[in-house]
């Protein structure tokens, strides 16, 4: 049988203590503030959720971020828009987020299956990034079937 010893035992402590919490994080540790916001980055949220962030290349105060856009996507399913997380959230507990993340089949071009993909740390993560940003902005537009024309602005999507 094993046993460590007590300078064994510092090591590891030592070692230990100087992992950096977003390390932790990532190896299955607590879900933090600060991992739900480089997820939401290097997700692509904003790219949609975020008025004008891809052509602003990022540069986008974070007090903007995740309020939605009136810019629809427009294609054979009819016309969506970017909801405002900063809103959606709000009106969620942990566990209502945690059920929609893992049933949720949106409309294009929501890519609803990556959330699929992700682990319960990293979405619980998300979820109290978004949650410690606050409600901001207004609701987004309603989608609009496909007989129904979109106002612009608008990007149409066909194959």
């Amino acid at each position: 049988m094993y046993q460590m010893t007590k300078t064994m035992a510092a090591a590891v402590a030592i070692a230990t203590a100087a992992i950096p919490a977003a390390a932790a994080d990532q190896a299955g540790g607590a879900p933090s503030v600060e991992r739900g916001r480089y997820l939401v980055k290097i997700a692509g949220c904003n790219d949609c959720h975020t008025v004008g962030y891809p052509e602003a290349g990022g540069k986008v105060e974070e007090k903007q971020w995740l309020t939605g856009s009136p810019v629809g996507w427009n294609g054979p399913w009819g016309t969506t828009y970017a909801s405002n997380l900063r809103l959606y959230f709000q009106g969620l507990t942990e566990a209502q987020w945690m059920k929609a993340a893992r049933t949720m089949e949106s409309r294009p071009p929501m890519p609803w299956f990556n959330l699929r993909a992700m682990n319960d740390a990293d979405l619980r993560a998300i979820y109290r990034y978004v949650r410690s940003l606050g409600p901001a902005g207004e609701p987004a537009k309603a989608y609009l079937t496909p007989d129904k024309a979109p106002s612009a602005p608008y990007f149409r999507m066909t194959p």
